[in-house]
Protein backbone atom coordinates (compact mmCIF):
# COMPACT_ATOMS: atom_id res chain seq x y z
CA UNK A 1 0.00 0.00 0.00
CA UNK A 2 1.61 2.99 -0.88
CA UNK A 3 0.92 5.80 1.32
CA UNK A 4 -0.09 9.21 -0.18
CA UNK A 5 1.44 12.41 0.79
CA UNK A 6 -0.43 15.92 1.76
CA UNK A 7 1.55 18.31 -0.11
CA UNK A 8 0.80 21.11 2.06
CA UNK A 9 2.12 19.64 4.96
CA UNK A 10 4.37 16.35 4.02
CA UNK A 11 2.15 14.42 6.65
CA UNK A 12 0.82 10.68 5.67
CA UNK A 13 -2.90 11.32 4.78
CA UNK A 14 -3.29 7.45 5.70
CA UNK A 15 -1.41 7.13 8.85
CA UNK A 16 -4.59 7.53 11.17
CA UNK A 17 -6.24 5.03 8.78
CA UNK A 18 -3.75 2.56 9.08
CA UNK A 19 -3.15 2.43 12.74
CA UNK A 20 -6.88 1.94 13.05
CA UNK A 21 -7.13 -0.44 10.27
CA UNK A 22 -4.20 -2.36 11.95
CA UNK A 23 -5.90 -2.01 15.49
CA UNK A 24 -9.27 -3.48 14.41
CA UNK A 25 -7.14 -6.54 12.50
CA UNK A 26 -6.19 -7.43 16.24
CA UNK A 27 -9.53 -7.00 17.83
CA UNK A 28 -10.86 -9.71 15.35
CA UNK A 29 -7.63 -11.76 16.09
CA UNK A 30 -8.68 -12.02 19.63
CA UNK A 31 -11.08 -14.73 18.30
CA UNK A 32 -8.12 -17.35 17.98
CA UNK A 33 -8.09 -16.85 22.42
CA UNK A 34 -12.03 -18.40 22.43
CA UNK A 35 -11.76 -21.73 23.53
CA UNK A 36 -14.46 -23.92 22.69
CA UNK A 37 -15.59 -27.45 24.22
CA UNK A 38 -14.78 -29.32 21.16
CA UNK A 39 -11.94 -31.32 21.34
CA UNK A 40 -9.65 -31.50 18.00
CA UNK A 41 -7.24 -33.70 16.41
CA UNK A 42 -8.87 -36.63 17.68
CA UNK A 43 -9.04 -35.04 21.78
CA UNK A 44 -5.52 -33.87 21.75
CA UNK A 45 -6.54 -30.29 22.47
CA UNK A 46 -9.83 -28.00 22.21
CA UNK A 47 -9.88 -25.92 19.32
CA UNK A 48 -10.37 -21.93 19.50
CA UNK A 49 -13.74 -20.46 17.71
CA UNK A 50 -11.23 -18.37 15.05
CA UNK A 51 -10.28 -22.31 14.20
CA UNK A 52 -13.98 -23.00 14.04
CA UNK A 53 -15.15 -20.23 12.00
CA UNK A 54 -12.87 -21.03 9.50
CA UNK A 55 -13.90 -25.00 9.45
CA UNK A 56 -17.19 -23.91 9.29
CA UNK A 57 -16.78 -21.61 6.04
CA UNK A 58 -14.66 -24.43 4.41
CA UNK A 59 -17.60 -27.07 5.75
CA UNK A 60 -20.29 -25.16 4.37
CA UNK A 61 -18.58 -24.44 1.26
CA UNK A 62 -17.86 -28.12 0.26
CA UNK A 63 -20.97 -29.23 1.50
CA UNK A 64 -23.30 -27.11 -0.32
CA UNK A 65 -20.91 -28.54 -3.89
CA UNK A 66 -21.53 -31.70 -3.07
CA UNK A 67 -25.46 -31.40 -2.20
CA UNK A 68 -26.16 -29.21 -5.64
CA UNK A 69 -27.53 -26.45 -3.53
CA UNK A 70 -28.30 -23.42 -5.06
CA UNK A 71 -27.26 -20.90 -2.87
CA UNK A 72 -24.58 -17.63 -2.82
CA UNK A 73 -21.45 -18.86 -1.85
CA UNK A 74 -20.19 -15.32 -1.35
CA UNK A 75 -23.42 -14.97 1.32
CA UNK A 76 -22.73 -18.39 3.03
CA UNK A 77 -19.09 -18.10 3.49
CA UNK A 78 -20.11 -14.23 4.47
CA UNK A 79 -22.23 -15.90 6.88
CA UNK A 80 -19.90 -18.37 8.03
CA UNK A 81 -16.80 -15.71 9.04
CA UNK A 82 -19.06 -13.42 11.24
CA UNK A 83 -20.96 -16.50 12.72
CA UNK A 84 -18.76 -16.39 15.83
CA UNK A 85 -17.44 -12.70 16.09
CA UNK A 86 -19.60 -12.10 19.35
CA UNK A 87 -17.88 -14.77 21.38
CA UNK A 88 -14.86 -12.32 21.30
CA UNK A 89 -17.26 -10.04 23.96
CA UNK A 90 -19.65 -12.63 25.16
CA UNK A 91 -16.89 -16.33 25.36
CA UNK A 92 -18.07 -19.22 23.55
CA UNK A 93 -20.95 -21.07 25.09
CA UNK A 94 -21.39 -24.79 25.38
CA UNK A 95 -24.39 -26.34 23.59
CA UNK A 96 -26.01 -27.93 26.85
CA UNK A 97 -25.14 -25.19 28.74
CA UNK A 98 -28.05 -24.01 30.42
CA UNK A 99 -28.06 -20.55 29.59
CA UNK A 100 -27.45 -20.79 26.39
CA UNK A 101 -30.85 -19.21 25.01
CA UNK A 102 -29.53 -15.93 26.83
CA UNK A 103 -26.00 -15.88 25.08
CA UNK A 104 -26.95 -14.40 22.00
CA UNK A 105 -27.71 -11.17 23.95
CA UNK A 106 -23.97 -10.59 24.58
CA UNK A 107 -22.75 -11.96 21.46
CA UNK A 108 -24.99 -9.30 19.74
CA UNK A 109 -23.34 -6.07 22.12
CA UNK A 110 -19.99 -7.73 20.65
CA UNK A 111 -20.45 -7.53 17.12
CA UNK A 112 -22.16 -4.10 17.43
CA UNK A 113 -19.26 -3.00 19.12
CA UNK A 114 -16.67 -4.17 16.47
CA UNK A 115 -18.90 -2.62 13.49
CA UNK A 116 -18.52 0.28 15.21
CA UNK A 117 -14.73 0.26 15.76
CA UNK A 118 -13.43 3.09 13.41
CA UNK A 119 -10.70 0.49 11.54
CA UNK A 120 -14.16 -1.82 10.00
CA UNK A 121 -14.93 -1.07 6.36
CA UNK A 122 -17.06 -3.92 6.86
CA UNK A 123 -20.43 -1.84 7.82
CA UNK A 124 -22.85 -4.53 7.80
CA UNK A 125 -21.53 -6.90 10.25
CA UNK A 126 -24.43 -6.60 12.55
CA UNK A 127 -27.00 -6.76 9.63
CA UNK A 128 -25.40 -10.03 8.69
CA UNK A 129 -25.09 -11.49 12.13
CA UNK A 130 -28.81 -11.16 12.81
CA UNK A 131 -29.34 -12.37 9.50
CA UNK A 132 -27.43 -15.95 10.68
CA UNK A 133 -29.36 -15.53 13.77
CA UNK A 134 -32.94 -15.15 12.66
CA UNK A 135 -33.06 -16.06 9.16
CA UNK A 136 -34.27 -18.98 7.43
CA UNK A 137 -32.89 -18.44 3.91
CA UNK A 138 -31.33 -21.87 2.55
CA UNK A 139 -27.86 -20.44 3.01
CA UNK A 140 -28.53 -19.57 6.84
CA UNK A 141 -30.28 -23.55 7.19
CA UNK A 142 -27.15 -25.14 6.09
CA UNK A 143 -24.70 -22.83 8.28
CA UNK A 144 -26.31 -23.93 11.48
CA UNK A 145 -26.83 -28.00 10.56
CA UNK A 146 -22.95 -27.22 9.72
CA UNK A 147 -22.33 -25.83 13.16
CA UNK A 148 -23.52 -28.51 15.16
CA UNK A 149 -22.30 -31.04 12.33
CA UNK A 150 -18.56 -30.27 12.90
CA UNK A 151 -18.77 -30.42 16.80
CA UNK A 152 -20.44 -33.97 16.23
CA UNK A 153 -18.04 -35.47 14.53
CA UNK A 154 -15.46 -34.45 16.51
CA UNK A 155 -17.00 -35.83 19.58
CA UNK A 156 -17.37 -39.09 16.98
CA UNK A 157 -13.63 -38.37 16.45
CA UNK A 158 -12.32 -38.47 19.92
CA UNK A 159 -14.65 -41.03 21.60
CA UNK A 160 -17.32 -38.35 22.79
CA UNK A 161 -14.62 -36.67 25.14
CA UNK A 162 -16.47 -33.64 25.78
CA UNK A 163 -19.73 -35.88 25.73
CA UNK A 164 -17.86 -37.70 28.49
CA UNK A 165 -16.77 -34.99 30.35
CA UNK A 166 -19.69 -32.87 30.39
CA UNK A 167 -22.01 -35.61 31.23
CA UNK A 168 -24.20 -35.15 28.04
CA UNK A 169 -27.01 -37.55 27.74
CA UNK A 170 -28.15 -39.48 24.71
CA UNK A 171 -31.31 -37.68 24.45
CA UNK A 172 -29.68 -34.24 24.85
CA UNK A 173 -27.74 -34.78 21.46
CA UNK A 174 -30.93 -36.35 19.93
CA UNK A 175 -32.71 -33.00 20.50
CA UNK A 176 -29.98 -30.86 19.42
CA UNK A 177 -29.61 -32.42 16.25
CA UNK A 178 -33.60 -33.17 15.58
CA UNK A 179 -34.05 -30.39 13.21
CA UNK A 180 -31.47 -31.33 10.71
CA UNK A 181 -33.71 -33.88 9.48
CA UNK A 182 -36.87 -31.57 8.31
CA UNK A 183 -34.13 -30.00 5.73
CA UNK A 184 -30.68 -32.36 5.59
CA UNK A 185 -32.18 -35.76 6.04
CA UNK A 186 -29.64 -37.42 4.72
CA UNK A 187 -27.05 -35.79 7.26
CA UNK A 188 -29.59 -36.48 9.98
CA UNK A 189 -29.70 -40.21 8.90
CA UNK A 190 -25.53 -40.07 9.37
CA UNK A 191 -25.50 -38.47 12.57
CA UNK A 192 -27.87 -40.90 14.01
CA UNK A 193 -26.52 -44.10 13.19
CA UNK A 194 -23.16 -42.62 14.58
CA UNK A 195 -25.13 -41.39 17.70
CA UNK A 196 -26.41 -44.80 18.61
CA UNK A 197 -22.97 -46.53 17.34
CA UNK A 198 -21.95 -43.92 20.83
CA UNK A 199 -24.00 -44.96 22.85
CA UNK A 200 -23.52 -48.68 22.21
CA UNK A 201 -19.78 -47.66 22.67
CA UNK A 202 -20.59 -46.25 25.83
CA UNK A 203 -19.49 -42.77 24.77
CA UNK A 204 -22.29 -41.18 26.38
CA UNK A 205 -25.07 -41.48 28.79
CA UNK A 206 -28.35 -43.55 28.24
CA UNK A 207 -30.62 -41.10 29.30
Amino acid sequence: LITKINSANKEPTLAKDLDAITQYLLELDALKLVNRRTYIDGGLRVENSAEHSWHLAMACWTISRSFNLEVSEEKLLKLALIHDLGEIDAGDTFLYDVNRDSAHTAEREGVKRLESHKGNAVTELSELWEEQETGNSLEIKLLKVVDRLLPFLHNINSEGKTWQESNVKYSQVANAHAFIADDFPEIHAWMTDHLNAALQAGWLQDA
